[in-house]
């Protein structure tokens, strides 16, 4: 089975600087060996097709051949068909139908498992209560545990308007949510969030980089200094990455002229590249916290180390993806696509991001390194409160992973990038995990709105700002929730069942995470009011790393003075 294994895409477009590689890969097989070599190939493709007892699918064949030949490369050099080459030029173009989710097949057992990678921010599967991590087990009725790329797209995607059936197993969840998506236009925006967060301080959350990311980002920067911020958060969690180009044009608005964004390196000259900031940039001065997560990968990353080693911003959340290698596409005669890896990147100081893989060892592998390399730096966190000390962390990295800042600030290579604090993940209570799984609170959200008619919509009418923290739930309406809950199928009981059916609430426990609740309810409510951006600045009261960042402006703004 052809299989993706990372979704986005780093570099995707340059489709000129891919032909003129593609020839210079030409002229590398002329010597004897490497022509012996394919000479050999293509002999074993004739006895197969010609002589083996049944016949074969010649096209499947030379597609196995190609993605075996990629398997000993690197866990992102990948075959792409040309029908999926298609749906990926839509992904970094306008817009188009469909469900609204990236997507990967990992491999469980016998067969591959599809994951959601990524919900598009605003579009139905969104809407809906799709996860990132979620495993999609059922579409329309049917398994899909073994589906490939072809079988996604056609039992997906379909006319605006219809509906797709499908059902997913969540880590952390006992049981199978069922869900039904209506297809729709899915919108591509890629700045999901702006506001400010207080009087000074300006919020940007972005879920991938587009074509368009350069554009939306510089808008958002001017509208939140209109509003009068001073203070950027740069939120990349969860955005696993995109174009080179868009990375490299957002982080010249934080950089001042002339210093180092990113380099490559690579055999091939050509590929060896160096870039640099420009002048002009909007956001050179002004202090910035950048949050990142272990879903923060590629071009994310490429943004999050530049402005870390020139001691920019003041990065807080938890570890990095940690992919460090830049991929070009080499179009083949049928529309397909070889997308390979052609150099690393390197941040300023000369970390490689890139986590270590060995050849071949499969994506399993590949994954286990990084929950591995990533646990190893959590359980560092009791001895440091939060804050990375060069001195404890850096007992366990070899020097040659050791680097500095432009300030002399001690940072580390060898997979991802370290923050400078380091936030937990969260531990969630099992009545707040079943609210958020079975969707409890969106769907009561409609139906408050709903109850509470247009004079309720009119009263807010253009008070956004307000809303997000004016507006609250009472006792009356929590006590109303929790008959809806009922009213739904979960009972809700005063003492968890010891054995049996543990498909209930414990009262004790919702009320334990009321605010938590609320706060959710709260936030769809807004979404409703307003539109898709409206969720954020409702539901970040409840986001353990904004609020940690929130306490390290200080810091920040040493880092932004020492310019």
């Amino acid at each position: 089975m052809l299989r993706s294994r990372f979704a986005p895409i780093l570099g995707a477009g340059a489709l000129a600087a891919a032909l003129l590689v593609g020839v210079q890969v030409q002229d590398a097989v002329s010597g004897s060996e490497d022509v012996e070599q394919l000479r050999k190939i293509e002999e074993a493709y004739e006895y197969i097709t010609r002589s083996y007892v049944e016949e074969v699918d010649s096209s499947e064949l030379a597609e196995a051949a190609i993605e075996g030949m990629l398997a000993d490369l690197d866990p992102h050099s990948i075959y792409i068909s040309p029908e999926e080459m298609r749906r990926v030029r839509e992904s970094f173009n306008a817009s188009f139908d469909g469900i609204g989710i990236y997507y990967e097949f990992i491999e469980a057992g016998d067969a591959d498992t599809l994951v959601v990678l990524m919900p598009i921010a605003g579009g139905p599967s969104d809407e809906a209560g799709l996860h990132a991590g979620d495993r999609i087990i059922e579409i329309g009725g049917e398994s899909a545990v073994g589906i490939d790329t072809e079988g996604v797209q056609s039992r997906l995607k379909g006319p605006r308007g219809t509906t797709v059936d499908i059902v997913v197993e969540r880590p952390g969840y006992s049981e199978r949510l069922d869900f039904t998506i209506t297809r729709d236009r899915i919108p591509l925006e890629t700045v999901i969030a702006s506001y400010m967060v207080d009087d000074r301080t300006g919020l940007i959350k972005l879920q991938r980089f587009a074509r368009t990311s350069h554009d939306e980002v510089r808008e958002a920067i001017r509208d939140l200094k209109r509003q009068g911020m001073e203070r950027l958060v740069f939120d990349l969690r969860g955005n696993a990455g995109g174009l080179l180009d868009q990375a490299y044009a957002i982080a010249d608005e934080f950089l001042a002229s002339g210093e180092m964004i990113v380099y490559t390196d690579s055999r091939h000259a050509s590929n060896r590249r160096q870039y640099r900031a420009t002048s002009g940039g909007i956001f050179e001065d002004a202090p910035v916290i950048v949050l990142i997560d272990e879903n923060s990968a590629s071009a994310s990353e490429i943004v999050a180390g530049a402005l870390q080693d020139h001691d920019r911003g003041y990065l807080v959340g938890r570890r990095s993806f940690g992919k460090g290698l830049v991929q070009q596409q080499f179009p083949m005669s049928d529309g397909s696509v070889l997308q390979m890896t052609v150099s690393r990147y390197y941040t300023p100081s000369g970390r490689l991001i890139q986590t270590a893989y060995e050849a071949g060892e499969g994506d399993e592998a590949y994954f286990e390194a990084k929950r591995d390399l990533r646990g190893t730096v959590e359980g560092q966190l009791s001895e440091t409160g939060g804050a990375v000390d060069s001195r404890v962390f850096g007992a366990s990295v070899p020097d040659s992973l050791t680097f500095k800042t432009a300030g002399g600030r001690t940072v580390f290579g060898g997979g991802g990038i370290l923050p400078d604090y380091l936030v937990a993940r969260d531990s969630m209570s099992p009545a707040l995990r079943t609210v958020i799984g079975k969707r409890y609170d969106d769907f009561f959200a409609r139906e408050e709105v709903e109850r509470r008619g247009e004079a309720f919509r009119t009263s807010w009418d253009g008070r956004q700002r307000a809303f997000a923290t004016e507006f609250q739930l009472s006792d009356a309406d929590f006590e109303r929730f929790l008959r809806y809950v009922e009213a739904e199928g979960t009972p809700v009981v005063a003492t968890r069942p010891a054995e049996g059916d543990e498909d209930v609430i414990v009262r004790s426990e919702a009320l334990a995470v009321r605010q938590d609740i609320e706060t959710r309810i709260r936030a769809f409510i807004a979404r409703r009011l307003y539109d898709v951006g409206a969720f954020y600045p409702v539901v970040g009261q409840l986001d353990p790393a904004l609020r940690e960042a929130m306490r390290h402006w200080d810091d920040a703004v040493t880092l932004a003075q020492a310019q």
